[in-house]
């Protein structure tokens, strides 16, 4: 009998399971959730790749040659045939091209990639230029102090409007290395903040009002020496007392830039907790602004994922752990209830283990659905660059079993992964769930 090799175009065929070899590249033409793989479509390049497959109950699978290995090839073909066990086993003929849906789901795939990245992009321009923005009102509110007054109520303004105007907002973890901490701070500060005031329902007014506090609450920290900008355990008295004047600094600042009453009263009482432990005037209850409540909460958060020390870093989901077990008489309740429901079980930026042993890092999670957060899932054989964000809400058969600290996962998940050291967030709109698109 004739041995039909299939000749290494650019037509798809099939080929037994039981012949599949690292290097070839397949196409399981199965739904999205019907397998582990992040796509349909992809090169095997392990052993263990092909085990999975073979567990899928698949008889055969279409590869395309022209994508596969030729040392894969090669070694299928001298097994015998179409990658069948002899001649005699073989096909009597190569299963004809697809009808283009493998062509429209890479194209597919393509495009959600390109989406993801945009996003992302869009997220860490903004997140810079905010950070820049900062930085200039440092260097002028001295000399121009309406100058930086107006360019912190145009940008915040901007960010409301745009909050406010786009219905449901997810919060966003950013690339690494946006900038240092004296700047990242606060912008992850107004960010978080703007997000907890619109799950509050706060006016628009107070929104703006607590956006730019946010964004200035820490602005007196200019002002003092470097060695005690930021809070140490090993501080003496001395030096507690100087950190804590950042707080009288940046009311004098905000005065002077004539800011509204509202941003220097939550600028003044950001470090207020509601048991009177905080400071400067150990104020008690209703006796603080209801959006100080809220940027007193925050800001802790963002202190504990982000220290002046990155070895004292907790992960995003042991910060809502640590103040919900340990340090809720500290904050108010309903500020604190609902910023446990905006940031989900599992913030942006949490290592987690799936139900199905995966691991993943949580990307994106949308306040109206917390539990459902968006992720991106270590896979195998999939490059990371490549890899598609997972929407939970559109996988019901999958879930999150724990959250993890980064150094718990495996070498190469680690790598895969890529858990941020520092935590930086922004918001983007929250897309209508869409039944018919396909998830990893």
């Amino acid at each position: 009998m004739t041995n039909k090799s299939v000749a290494p175009d650019s037509e798809p065929g099939f080929i037994e399971v039981s012949q599949l070899r690292i290097g070839m590249f397949v196409e399981l033409e199965l739904g999205w959730m019907a397998h582990p793989f992040p796509t349909g479509s992809f090169k095997i390049s392990s052993e263990k790749q092909i085990e999975v497959i073979r567990g899928l109950g698949l008889t055969r699978v279409r590869y395309l040659p022209h994508k596969s290995d030729p040392v894969a090839l090669a070694d299928s073909r001298s097994v015998g045939g179409n990658g069948t066990d002899s001649p005699s086993e073989a096909p009597s003929a190569v299963a004809p091209p697809g009808d283009g849906r493998a062509q429209a789901l890479r194209r597919q795939h393509a495009a959600l990639i390109a989406a993801q990245q945009k996003s992302l992009l869009a997220g860490d321009r903004r997140f810079g230029e905010a950070i820049r923005q900062y930085r200039q009102v440092v260097d002028t509110y001295a000399a121009k102090p309406q100058t930086a007054r107006d360019q912190c109520l145009t940008m915040v303004t901007g960010f409301v409007a745009e909050l406010i105007g786009d219905g449901e907002s997810s919060i966003r973890l950013l690339s690494e290395g946006m900038g240092d901490r004296a700047t990242m701070h606060p912008v992850n500060v107004m960010v978080l903040s703007l997000l907890l005031g619109k799950s509050l329902n706060l006016s628009q007014a107070d929104m703006v009002d607590l956006g730019v506090a946010g964004f200035l609450h820490d602005i007196g920290k200019s002002l003092l020496p470097v060695r005690v900008r930021w809070m140490e355990d090993s501080f003496s008295s001395v030096e507690y007392k100087l950190y804590q004047d950042h707080v009288a600094q940046g009311v004098g600042i905000c005065e002077r830039m004539e800011l509204a009453k509202g941003v220097v009263q939550v600028v003044a009482q950001h470090h207020e907790l509601v048991d009177g432990s905080g400071f400067p005037a150990k104020l008690k209850g209703d006796r603080i602004s209801p959006m100080a409540k809220a940027l007193a909460l925050v800001n802790r958060y963002d202190n504990l994922c982000n220290p002046s020390k990155p070895s004292a870093a907790v992960t995003p989901h042991e910060a809502l752990s640590l103040i919900f077990a340990q340090h809720k008489s500290r904050f108010d309740p309903p500020v604190l209830s609902a910023f446990i429901r905006m940031m989900g079980v599992y913030p942006p930026g949490s290592v987690v283990q799936l139900l199905d042993d995966r691991y993943a890092l949580v990307l994106s999670v949308n306040s109206s659905r917390p539990l459902k957060p968006k992720i991106i899932v270590y896979q195998r054989g999939v490059d990371k660059d490549e890899a598609l964000m997972l929407d939970l809400e559109q996988a019901p058969a999958l879930g999150i079993r724990r959250s993890l600290k980064p150094l718990a996962l495996p070498r190469e998940a680690l790598d895969y992964l890529s858990p941020r050291q520092r935590m930086c967030y922004f918001f983007e709109r929250a897309a209508d769930p869409d039944p018919t698109e396909p998830q990893p």
